[in-house]
Protein backbone atom coordinates (compact mmCIF):
# COMPACT_ATOMS: atom_id res chain seq x y z
CA UNK A 1 0.00 0.00 0.00
CA UNK A 2 2.46 2.41 0.82
CA UNK A 3 4.31 2.28 -2.67
CA UNK A 4 0.85 2.98 -4.36
CA UNK A 5 0.37 5.63 -2.20
CA UNK A 6 4.10 7.51 -2.86
CA UNK A 7 3.06 7.42 -6.63
CA UNK A 8 -0.21 8.29 -5.77
CA UNK A 9 1.26 11.34 -4.17
CA UNK A 10 4.33 12.07 -6.40
CA UNK A 11 1.39 12.55 -9.55
CA UNK A 12 -0.94 14.76 -6.98
CA UNK A 13 2.13 16.77 -6.21
CA UNK A 14 3.00 17.45 -10.14
CA UNK A 15 -0.62 17.75 -10.66
CA UNK A 16 -1.66 20.57 -7.32
CA UNK A 17 0.22 23.75 -7.09
CA UNK A 18 0.33 24.72 -3.11
CA UNK A 19 -2.54 27.73 -3.90
CA UNK A 20 -4.58 24.46 -4.72
CA UNK A 21 -4.56 22.94 -1.26
CA UNK A 22 -8.08 23.48 1.13
CA UNK A 23 -5.60 24.47 3.82
CA UNK A 24 -4.42 28.36 4.50
CA UNK A 25 -3.28 28.11 7.69
CA UNK A 26 0.33 26.38 8.26
CA UNK A 27 4.17 27.11 7.22
CA UNK A 28 5.74 24.24 9.10
CA UNK A 29 7.63 21.22 7.85
CA UNK A 30 7.74 19.90 11.11
CA UNK A 31 6.02 17.98 13.72
CA UNK A 32 6.39 19.70 17.28
CA UNK A 33 5.18 17.28 20.32
CA UNK A 34 5.09 14.35 17.60
CA UNK A 35 6.16 11.12 19.41
CA UNK A 36 9.25 9.52 17.58
CA UNK A 37 8.68 5.94 16.59
CA UNK A 38 10.69 3.65 15.15
CA UNK A 39 10.38 0.97 12.99
CA UNK A 40 12.06 -2.64 12.30
CA UNK A 41 10.59 -4.97 10.44
CA UNK A 42 12.22 -8.89 9.41
CA UNK A 43 10.64 -10.41 6.22
CA UNK A 44 9.27 -13.96 7.09
CA UNK A 45 11.29 -16.44 6.05
CA UNK A 46 11.41 -20.17 6.65
CA UNK A 47 14.46 -19.40 9.38
CA UNK A 48 13.63 -16.26 11.10
CA UNK A 49 10.62 -14.81 13.03
CA UNK A 50 9.34 -11.25 12.20
CA UNK A 51 10.22 -8.35 14.42
CA UNK A 52 7.03 -6.63 14.84
CA UNK A 53 7.34 -2.82 13.50
CA UNK A 54 6.39 -0.96 16.45
CA UNK A 55 4.93 1.78 14.79
CA UNK A 56 1.63 -0.18 13.73
CA UNK A 57 1.15 -1.35 17.25
CA UNK A 58 -1.48 0.42 19.27
CA UNK A 59 -2.68 0.23 22.71
CA UNK A 60 -4.37 1.09 25.93
CA UNK A 61 -1.19 2.86 26.84
CA UNK A 62 -0.94 4.91 23.55
CA UNK A 63 -4.75 6.04 24.70
CA UNK A 64 -3.45 7.37 27.83
CA UNK A 65 -0.42 9.47 26.03
CA UNK A 66 -2.66 10.77 23.79
CA UNK A 67 -0.64 9.02 20.85
CA UNK A 68 -2.13 9.25 17.14
CA UNK A 69 -0.68 6.50 14.31
CA UNK A 70 -0.91 3.46 12.12
CA UNK A 71 -4.69 3.01 10.39
CA UNK A 72 -7.62 4.25 10.72
CA UNK A 73 -11.27 3.36 8.93
CA UNK A 74 -13.27 6.56 8.55
CA UNK A 75 -16.50 5.79 9.86
CA UNK A 76 -18.38 9.28 10.38
CA UNK A 77 -18.13 12.60 8.91
CA UNK A 78 -20.24 15.32 10.53
CA UNK A 79 -22.83 12.71 11.92
CA UNK A 80 -23.59 11.24 8.27
CA UNK A 81 -21.70 7.09 7.29
CA UNK A 82 -18.68 7.74 5.26
CA UNK A 83 -19.43 5.23 2.22
CA UNK A 84 -18.01 6.01 -0.96
CA UNK A 85 -16.62 4.19 -3.80
CA UNK A 86 -13.77 2.94 -2.05
CA UNK A 87 -13.71 2.64 2.09
CA UNK A 88 -12.32 5.72 3.19
CA UNK A 89 -9.26 5.61 5.83
CA UNK A 90 -6.07 7.26 7.13
CA UNK A 91 -2.92 5.81 8.04
CA UNK A 92 -0.71 8.25 10.35
CA UNK A 93 2.61 8.16 10.14
CA UNK A 94 4.47 10.05 13.52
CA UNK A 95 8.19 9.79 12.89
CA UNK A 96 7.28 11.42 9.19
CA UNK A 97 4.45 14.12 10.73
CA UNK A 98 2.38 13.09 7.49
CA UNK A 99 -1.19 11.34 7.07
CA UNK A 100 -1.82 9.09 4.01
CA UNK A 101 -5.30 7.73 3.01
CA UNK A 102 -8.54 7.42 0.55
CA UNK A 103 -11.32 9.86 0.88
CA UNK A 104 -14.03 7.55 -1.04
CA UNK A 105 -12.52 8.11 -4.15
CA UNK A 106 -9.22 9.96 -4.49
CA UNK A 107 -5.72 9.31 -2.79
CA UNK A 108 -5.06 11.84 -0.11
CA UNK A 109 -1.83 12.86 1.77
CA UNK A 110 -1.00 15.92 4.13
CA UNK A 111 1.10 17.23 7.39
CA UNK A 112 -0.16 16.58 10.40
CA UNK A 113 0.68 17.97 13.92
CA UNK A 114 -0.87 17.27 17.42
CA UNK A 115 -0.13 17.91 21.03
CA UNK A 116 -1.06 15.43 23.17
CA UNK A 117 -0.97 18.18 26.60
CA UNK A 118 -3.84 20.09 25.30
CA UNK A 119 -5.40 17.63 22.50
CA UNK A 120 -4.73 19.59 19.52
CA UNK A 121 -4.50 18.86 16.41
CA UNK A 122 -4.38 20.39 12.85
CA UNK A 123 -3.38 19.18 9.11
CA UNK A 124 -1.96 21.27 6.25
CA UNK A 125 -0.49 20.82 2.86
CA UNK A 126 -3.54 18.53 1.42
CA UNK A 127 -2.63 17.14 -1.79
CA UNK A 128 -5.33 14.37 -3.83
CA UNK A 129 -5.46 12.60 -7.04
CA UNK A 130 -7.51 13.91 -9.18
CA UNK A 131 -10.23 11.15 -10.39
CA UNK A 132 -13.12 12.11 -11.28
CA UNK A 133 -15.86 10.91 -8.41
CA UNK A 134 -19.12 9.67 -8.48
CA UNK A 135 -22.04 10.82 -6.01
CA UNK A 136 -21.88 7.90 -3.62
CA UNK A 137 -22.77 8.13 0.01
CA UNK A 138 -20.28 11.13 1.26
CA UNK A 139 -18.48 13.10 -1.45
CA UNK A 140 -14.71 13.04 -1.29
CA UNK A 141 -14.91 17.20 -0.68
CA UNK A 142 -16.94 16.48 2.86
CA UNK A 143 -13.96 14.73 4.01
CA UNK A 144 -11.57 16.72 3.08
CA UNK A 145 -13.56 20.08 4.56
CA UNK A 146 -13.89 18.01 8.12
CA UNK A 147 -9.67 17.32 8.40
CA UNK A 148 -9.48 20.86 7.60
CA UNK A 149 -11.75 21.72 10.03
CA UNK A 150 -9.95 19.64 12.88
CA UNK A 151 -8.48 21.17 15.72
CA UNK A 152 -9.27 18.89 18.95
CA UNK A 153 -9.27 15.13 19.20
CA UNK A 154 -10.11 12.49 21.51
CA UNK A 155 -8.96 8.92 21.32
CA UNK A 156 -10.96 6.20 23.69
CA UNK A 157 -11.49 2.52 23.58
CA UNK A 158 -14.69 1.01 23.21
CA UNK A 159 -14.78 -2.89 23.94
CA UNK A 160 -12.13 -3.96 21.94
CA UNK A 161 -11.90 -1.36 19.42
CA UNK A 162 -10.32 1.89 19.50
CA UNK A 163 -11.59 4.89 18.26
CA UNK A 164 -10.09 8.57 17.17
CA UNK A 165 -12.79 11.27 17.25
CA UNK A 166 -12.22 14.79 15.52
CA UNK A 167 -13.66 18.36 16.99
CA UNK A 168 -13.51 21.42 15.25
CA UNK A 169 -12.64 24.63 16.88
CA UNK A 170 -16.29 24.98 18.53
CA UNK A 171 -15.78 21.15 19.96
CA UNK A 172 -18.19 19.73 17.57
CA UNK A 173 -17.27 16.31 16.53
CA UNK A 174 -16.33 16.19 12.68
CA UNK A 175 -15.09 12.76 11.99
CA UNK A 176 -15.44 9.44 13.45
CA UNK A 177 -12.48 6.75 13.10
CA UNK A 178 -12.40 3.42 14.04
CA UNK A 179 -8.70 1.94 14.14
CA UNK A 180 -7.45 -1.03 12.18
CA UNK A 181 -4.60 -3.03 14.10
CA UNK A 182 -3.56 -6.54 12.94
CA UNK A 183 -0.49 -6.26 14.52
CA UNK A 184 -1.04 -9.37 16.50
CA UNK A 185 -1.32 -11.81 13.53
CA UNK A 186 2.74 -10.56 13.26
CA UNK A 187 4.37 -13.87 14.22
CA UNK A 188 4.99 -17.61 13.35
CA UNK A 189 1.63 -19.86 14.33
CA UNK A 190 1.29 -23.31 14.97
CA UNK A 191 -2.66 -24.51 13.80
CA UNK A 192 -4.49 -26.02 16.52
CA UNK A 193 -7.67 -26.39 14.69
CA UNK A 194 -9.47 -26.03 11.70
CA UNK A 195 -13.33 -26.04 11.45
CA UNK A 196 -13.28 -26.90 15.19
CA UNK A 197 -11.43 -30.18 14.39
CA UNK A 198 -8.24 -30.37 16.56
CA UNK A 199 -4.88 -30.59 14.67
CA UNK A 200 -1.25 -31.82 15.66
CA UNK A 201 0.55 -31.56 12.41
CA UNK A 202 4.07 -30.24 13.83
CA UNK A 203 4.82 -29.31 10.78
CA UNK A 204 2.03 -27.42 9.99
CA UNK A 205 3.28 -23.48 10.42
CA UNK A 206 1.59 -19.86 9.35
CA UNK A 207 3.88 -17.09 9.09
CA UNK A 208 2.45 -13.88 8.08
CA UNK A 209 4.24 -10.37 8.12
CA UNK A 210 0.95 -7.53 8.52
CA UNK A 211 3.39 -4.88 7.15
CA UNK A 212 4.59 -6.59 4.15
CA UNK A 213 0.89 -8.02 3.89
CA UNK A 214 2.70 -11.42 3.20
CA UNK A 215 1.47 -14.93 4.13
CA UNK A 216 3.83 -17.70 4.17
CA UNK A 217 4.02 -21.54 5.96
CA UNK A 218 3.88 -24.95 5.42
CA UNK A 219 0.56 -26.98 4.84
CA UNK A 220 2.49 -30.22 6.73
CA UNK A 221 3.55 -31.62 3.42
CA UNK A 222 3.73 -28.76 0.58
CA UNK A 223 5.21 -25.01 1.57
CA UNK A 224 2.60 -22.15 1.00
CA UNK A 225 2.84 -18.45 0.20
CA UNK A 226 0.24 -15.81 -0.68
CA UNK A 227 -1.02 -12.15 0.15
CA UNK A 228 -2.77 -10.81 3.56
CA UNK A 229 -5.54 -8.27 2.65
CA UNK A 230 -6.80 -6.01 5.36
CA UNK A 231 -10.51 -4.89 4.66
CA UNK A 232 -11.09 -1.08 5.94
CA UNK A 233 -14.67 -1.19 5.81
CA UNK A 234 -15.20 -3.22 9.48
CA UNK A 235 -13.26 -3.99 12.27
CA UNK A 236 -10.94 -6.84 12.23
CA UNK A 237 -11.67 -7.95 8.37
CA UNK A 238 -9.28 -9.60 6.45
CA UNK A 239 -8.02 -12.08 3.64
CA UNK A 240 -5.70 -14.30 2.48
CA UNK A 241 -5.18 -13.90 -1.17
CA UNK A 242 -3.16 -15.33 -4.22
CA UNK A 243 -2.32 -18.59 -2.09
CA UNK A 244 -0.33 -21.07 -4.17
CA UNK A 245 1.88 -24.38 -2.99
CA UNK A 246 4.52 -26.52 -3.74
CA UNK A 247 3.43 -29.92 -5.34
CA UNK A 248 4.94 -32.50 -3.65
CA UNK A 249 2.55 -35.69 -3.59
CA UNK A 250 1.08 -35.84 -0.28
CA UNK A 251 -0.36 -39.00 2.37
CA UNK A 252 -3.94 -39.64 1.26
CA UNK A 253 -4.65 -38.39 5.34
CA UNK A 254 -3.82 -34.89 5.70
CA UNK A 255 -5.25 -31.76 6.69
CA UNK A 256 -3.57 -29.82 3.38
CA UNK A 257 -6.95 -28.88 1.79
CA UNK A 258 -8.87 -28.38 4.96
CA UNK A 259 -6.48 -26.00 5.75
CA UNK A 260 -6.62 -24.23 2.06
CA UNK A 261 -9.92 -23.89 2.12
CA UNK A 262 -9.99 -22.61 5.98
CA UNK A 263 -7.33 -19.78 4.57
CA UNK A 264 -9.81 -18.93 1.80
CA UNK A 265 -13.10 -18.48 4.10
CA UNK A 266 -11.25 -16.76 6.77
CA UNK A 267 -12.60 -13.23 6.82
CA UNK A 268 -12.24 -11.96 10.32
CA UNK A 269 -9.12 -12.21 12.80
CA UNK A 270 -9.47 -11.75 16.97
CA UNK A 271 -6.76 -12.21 19.29
CA UNK A 272 -7.56 -13.97 22.02
CA UNK A 273 -5.73 -15.11 25.48
CA UNK A 274 -2.98 -17.29 25.99
CA UNK A 275 -1.18 -15.81 22.26
CA UNK A 276 -3.66 -17.58 20.39
CA UNK A 277 -5.61 -15.89 17.47
CA UNK A 278 -9.15 -17.23 15.62
CA UNK A 279 -9.65 -16.15 12.22
CA UNK A 280 -13.74 -16.80 11.54
CA UNK A 281 -15.44 -16.61 7.99
CA UNK A 282 -18.34 -14.12 7.29
CA UNK A 283 -20.80 -16.22 9.74
CA UNK A 284 -18.52 -15.45 12.67
CA UNK A 285 -18.11 -19.34 12.24
CA UNK A 286 -14.14 -20.31 13.76
CA UNK A 287 -12.14 -21.76 10.73
CA UNK A 288 -8.63 -21.73 12.13
CA UNK A 289 -7.27 -21.80 15.71
CA UNK A 290 -3.51 -20.39 15.90
CA UNK A 291 -0.85 -20.52 18.47
CA UNK A 292 1.75 -18.22 18.80
CA UNK A 293 5.11 -20.39 18.87
CA UNK A 294 8.83 -19.74 18.30
CA UNK A 295 9.59 -22.64 16.40
CA UNK A 296 11.30 -21.92 13.26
Amino acid sequence: MKKNLFWATLMATLIMAPSCSIFHKSTSKTAENTVEVKKEVVLPTDREDIVQPVSAVYTSQDISKGIIKGDWAIETVNGKSAVGEKAPFLKFEPSEGRVYGNNGCNVINAEYKYNPQDSTITFSYLSSTMMLCHKEGLTDMEINLALDAARYYKCELSGDDYYLTLYNSKKEPVMGLMHQNFQFLNGTWAVKEISGEEVNVPKMKLVIDVEEGKLHGNTGCNVINGSLEINMESANSISFQAIAKTLMLCPDENYETPLLVALEEAMKARPLKGGKVELLDSQGKPVLLLERTSDK
